[in-house]
């Protein structure tokens, strides 16, 4: 499994490509912005996009979404809770364009030889999710370096997120971590030291 991190955007949003090296089949999670830059990517390295994937629906981690779609004609998930059928634009929630899919707790979609399996991670929005692959969790605005993400806007909830927090640090094992921005972590590092994680175990801050 490769991991190609690309900032992108005004906020900075972590678009990851992770790609099956044997196949060259890949997916692209959170395309927030500066899609000549990520499908660049994609041709240099010969690569077959197989699924698009996104966290949440907040704009900064989708606004590349229509042009890497139709570039690459991958399928498009997101959680049911994150899109708006009214017909209203809304900040912070997608609209449905029609050709989304959705997936929910214990989806496993592959991308050749990789599995990435979906874990509901709500708090900093209704449908945010989490995202496992190997030994990797793309945790979107869930879970930073040594903090959360802000549960202030629209479908947030703090004492959800510390659920959330929690149910992360009860995984099984260490995982790197790849947040959605900034730079990443280990699970065993934000276990020790982040104060939102611990205090939503229930552990005395370091």
């Amino acid at each position: 499994m490769l991991i190609k991190t690309i900032p992108v955007g005004m906020l900075e949003t972590n678009c990851y490509i992770v790609t099956d090296e044997e196949t060259k089949n890949c997916a692209i999670i959170d395309p927030g912005a500066d899609s000549n830059e990520i499908l660049n990517y994609i041709e240099t390295n010969n690569l077959t996009p197989a699924v698009i994937f996104l966290t949440h629906g907040h704009y900064d981690h989708h606004m590349a979404l229509d042009a890497v779609h139709e570039d690459t004609g991958a399928t498009v998930y997101v959680h049911e809770k994150e899109v708006d059928r009214s017909g209203q634009q809304r900040r912070h929630v997608l609209k449905d364009n029609g050709k989304l899919s959705f997936y929910k707790e214990g989806d496993a979609i592959k991308a050749g030889n990789l599995e990435f399996k979906i874990l509901e991670t709500p708090g900093h929005s209704l449908g945010s999710v989490t995202i496992v692959c190997e030994d990797a969790l793309f945790t979107g605005d869930t879970l930073f370096r040594r903090d959360c993400g802000r549960t202030d806007l629209e479908g947030g909830c703090e004492d959800t997120m510390m659920k959330s927090l929690k149910r992360l640090s009860e995984l099984d094992g260490d995982f790197e971590v790849y947040p959605g921005h900034a730079e990443s972590s280990t699970l065993g590092y934000e276990r020790s030291f982040n104060r939102y994680m611990r205090e939503a175990t229930g552990e005395p801050q370091p």
